[in-house]
């Protein structure tokens, strides 16, 4: 038809408008609750391609679902097996500090054959009530469970200062393994490990060094090891006192073990390590009050595809972030606490990420946050890249 462009007008005008879109920053969009990017961000140093449009990455597996690619820990340190677990079958708070000769006592009662007394305290963390014991973590090692007790992440990290949290209470209170979280009117706490203690109404352990500055309350948990079901409560009750608080762990375990099926039982340890790539950015965002998570995932998305390419790039930067050396040695952090800061491994990748965006006050949000990115690679298109994935994120994980 006359004054209307010919079909192959019209697809030569269609291309131009796709190579030029691509050769200026590329699309972010949606797809299936994945996010897609239709051109490749460069590693940082590389000179963009104009020439020609960049292919178009594949989706993006969901962050819930992606598991970071890591070394094994071969040795969290001190610990492991060589200790025969004892586990307490009796849990008593007493109104006030144990005496040695109360303690002798609780010993020579019946069915008895072990007594330890540990302090205890509550606290909140992140505005949640923790109730908490606090032990030295190489004598108290045998009143856990075999597989806790053989589990060496579990008292190093006690030793460090960290906490213990059981797996019950992670659930509960939606707590975060690796994750950093406020005492109030405290130290921040990273928690290090989760373990079913077998302690009920124990939400973890910390250290006695710990609990101390914490100003628990010192000699009033009361743990008595004997045969199973063997061990009364009136006995324990009248030796402690008025308003003493004992529980019989045997019988309330197998209660528990009643309510809840055998395919949801808990695993007994985890350590150091979240499971998936989204727990790990949530993770590593609380060493840094004020920054979003998202943040976190829109760099580790366009630097490396979240793990799945670790360069080394043109310019010399490494691993799942892309730090260049020598800002990993002022900024890179021990992330999974193996003794080691690995910038090849996400555990630690993300979270020196996180220390790198803090030190340069992204917690402030706003234009201090722009001007953090900023810092991370010099370049605005690749700040608005960034939070433009962020967003997206935040969309398709509310």
């Amino acid at each position: 038809m006359s004054g209307l462009p010919s079909v192959r007008a019209v697809m030569l005008m269609v291309i131009a408008v796709l190579v030029v879109t691509a050769a200026a920053g590329g699309i972010v969009v949606i797809m299936d609750g994945d996010l897609l990017s239709s051109a490749q961000e460069p590693v940082r140093g590389r000179p963009r391609a104009t020439q020609q449009a960049t292919p178009r990455q594949s989706p993006a597996p969901r962050l819930d679902q992606l598991v970071p690619n890591a070394e094994p820990v071969k040795d969290f340190g001190a610990g492991g097996p060589g200790v025969t677990s004892t586990p307490a079958r009796v849990l008593a708070i007493a109104p006030g500090s144990v005496p040695k000769e109360t303690r002798l006592k609780l010993a020579a009662l019946k069915h008895v054959q072990k007594v330890t007394i540990v302090d205890a305290g509550a606290v909140k963390v992140s505005g949640t009530g923790l109730n908490l014991l606090a032990v030295d973590p190489s004598a108290f090692r045998s009143w856990t469970p075999q597989p806790v007790a053989d589990q060496p992440a579990v008292w190093s990290a006690l030793a460090r200062g960290e906490l213990v949290a059981d797996t019950g209470a992670t659930r509960r209170f939606g707590m975060i393994l690796g994750a950093m979280y406020q005492v109030d009117g405290g130290p921040r706490l990273r928690v290090a490990a989760t373990a079913s203690l077998g302690l009920t109404g124990v939400d973890g352990l910390v250290s006695a060094e710990l609990g101390r500055k914490l100003g628990f309350a010192q000699g009033v948990a009361v743990l008595l090891h004997g045969k199973e079901g063997r061990i009364g409560a009136s006995g324990v009750r009248r030796l402690l006192g008025k308003g003493a608080q004992v529980v019989v762990l045997d019988a309330a375990a197998r209660k528990a073990k009643q309510q809840q099926p055998a395919q949801q039982q808990p695993e007994q340890v985890s350590v150091g390590r979240p499971s998936s790539y989204l727990e790990l950015y949530k993770a590593a965002a609380t060493r840094c009050p004020g920054l979003s998570w998202t943040v976190l995932a829109a760099i580790g998305q366009v630097e490396s595809g979240h793990g799945r390419n670790n360069g080394p790039s043109s310019a010399g930067a490494l691993g799942p972030m892309q730090f260049m050396p020598a800002t990993w040695k002022h900024y890179g952090v021990d992330g999974d606490g193996d003794g080691k800061k690995d910038i090849w491994s996400p555990y630690d990748a993300v979270p020196g990420a996180a220390n790198y965006l803090c030190a340069n006050k992204a917690g402030q949000g706003g234009e201090r946050l722009r001007k953090a990115i900023w810092f991370y690679n010099h370049s605005w298109d690749y700040v608005n890249k960034v939070m433009g994935i962020a967003e997206a994120y935040a969309k398709t994980y509310a």
